[in-house]
């Protein structure tokens, strides 16, 4: 006869292995009902080149790379996207003490929605054709995480394009993966999964692009806090930013986008 030790013993493996088999199946069925939502999708508008500024200022080309949050899905009008609220801070002058003076900012966007790191080599490619761009501005890593891909891949990837455009004199500011955690696309516990997964890749990224001789913000520090409290922050399908959510992270990501304008002044 089993003692009891024993018997509780699988009494509990058993309850474990239960357990870890609901919790599957409610992950399996949180999957299923984030990706029957209903998304924002990109527009035609958002395929952005155009300028920003008065004529008399000194010329700054930006170039926007990456994913959806790049080329500004959610809202409808490029003054909305990142790109358009980074230019406006540019050309304004506004910033902490020591920005650059007002820019004239020639504005472009090589992002694709639902683009992965590994699809960055095209995209700086694309970049390079032409008027070589001052500055880059990365976003990636969203549809590494839920895409289950390998964090330290997807970091390769974005390190070797930002070492592509170092080459060729091109300043880069890459976003790391924004806090996947505030995201109420998605139930619990999945946005807990995908944001643990997302803070992992960020860790990753840092590290790759700091090696490539990139700067790097940290989206999920910066601006995890607000986007966990502030509703407004995302657009109707709860994953992608609003203009308010892309304000946000323009404001801060600028500082180094500042930062490394400073250098083409010289």
């Amino acid at each position: 006869m089993a003692t009891l030790p024993r018997r509780v013993g699988r009494a509990a493996a058993t309850t474990l292995a239960a357990a870890g088999f609901g919790g599957a199946l409610l992950l399996l069925a949180e999957v299923i009902a984030a990706r029957s939502r209903r998304y924002a999708t990109p527009s035609l508008s958002l395929a952005m080149r155009t300028t920003v500024g008065p004529a008399e200022a000194p010329p700054l080309r930006l170039t926007l790379l990456g994913d959806a949050g790049a080329l500004g899905v959610g809202v409808d009008t490029v003054d909305a996207t990142l790109g358009g609220q980074l230019a406006d801070l540019l050309t304004t002058g506004s910033g902490p003490a020591g920005a650059p003076p007002r820019r004239r900012v020639e504005l472009a966007s090589v992002a694709v929605a639902g683009s992965r790191s590994r699809d960055l080599a095209t995209q700086v490619s694309r970049a390079l054709v032409g008027n070589i761009p001052d500055v880059a501005v990365i976003l990636i890593g969203a549809g590494d995480v839920t895409g289950l891909h390998r964090s330290g891949e997807a970091a390769a990837h974005l390190g070797a394009a930002v070492r592509r455009l170092r080459d060729t004199g091109v300043e880069v500011v890459v976003g790391t993966c924004p806090d996947l955690g505030a995201v109420r696309a998605f139930a619990p516990p999945l946005r807990q999964l995908l944001g643990w997964q997302g803070r992992r890749l960020a860790r990753a990224q840092a590290a790759a692009v700091h090696a490539a001789g990139g700067d790097v913000v940290d989206l999920a520090a910066e601006t995890g806090t607000v986007f966990r409290t502030d509703h407004a922050s995302l657009c109707f399908d709860r994953f992608h930013p609003s203009a308010d959510g892309y304000r946000v992270w323009a404001h801060a990501l600028y500082p180094a986008v500042a930062a490394a304008v400073v250098p083409l002044q010289r």
